[in-house]
């Protein structure tokens, strides 16, 4: 028990370290796929069933900013909320749209983003084609 008083400040020190988002976001690289080695070629290749449509993007946009909640670390504008921790995503990035498939973010709308504040969507809030529309009104950011 001594021991533990006596190097109190210590222990406070790591329990906020260790509790912190910052330590345990674990993507370094903002390029970096969320999407697990082992199974990314396979969720490339996911397409969506659905066209490209006006009308599925204003769906997309409906869900964004409503039942979705992802105006709430995305905003309005898609750059990004500066939240503590883990930034969130710039989907205005071209870079990063380029980079990243249709079928990465269906799957981290589906399995949430581990290390950062994204949590599941697919299964939870919103149902697959909901996000599917939300992958096309999220492609319209794309160099704003």
């Amino acid at each position: 028990m001594f021991f533990l008083k006596k190097n109190r400040w210590v222990w406070i020190a790591i329990f906020l370290s260790v509790g912190s988002r910052s330590t345990l976001a674990f993507h370094k690289d903002m390029y970096e796929p969320r999407v697990p080695k082992a199974i990314i070629a396979q969720e490339q290749q996911v397409q969506s069933p659905y066209p490209v449509t006006p009308e599925r993007i204003e769906a997309g946009r409906k869900i964004y900013f409503g039942v979705g909640f992802c105006v709430t670390c995305h905003s309005k504008d898609g750059t990004g909320v500066n939240l503590p921790g883990h930034p969130s995503r710039d989907f205005t990035d071209v870079k990063w749209q380029k980079l990243r498939t249709d079928g990465e973010l269906m799957w981290v709308l589906k399995n949430g983003s581990p290390g950062t504040g994204m949590p599941i969507r697919v299964g939870t809030d919103i149902n697959e084609e909901d996000g599917w529309n939300v992958i096309q009104f999220i492609r319209t950011f794309e160099g704003k």
